[in-house]
């Protein structure tokens, strides 16, 4: 089952990287006037895949954690 989790884990973090960013860089702490913190922006192809394939590898990830730490 660990190895299982390994796995998990490496596709959790792979997903992550490709993801892209949400925001133009660090426009948050510059003091630009458009601050895009809380910017309503819908994933479309690709973007909309990779953010539910991270999605649901993080809900397995965590349930196979929960299930390590019960049968130990």
């Amino acid at each position: 089952m660990r190895i299982v989790l390994l796995i998990v884990a490496a596709i959790l973090i792979i997903l992550s990287l490709l993801q892209s960013g949400k925001s133009d860089g660090l426009s948050a702490f510059t003091g630009s006037n458009d601050l895009g913190l809380f910017a309503n922006v819908k994933e479309r192809g690709p973007e909309k895949i990779i953010s539910r394939a991270t999605l649901i590898t993080g809900i397995v990830f965590f349930l196979i954690v929960i299930i390590i730490r019960i049968t130990e």
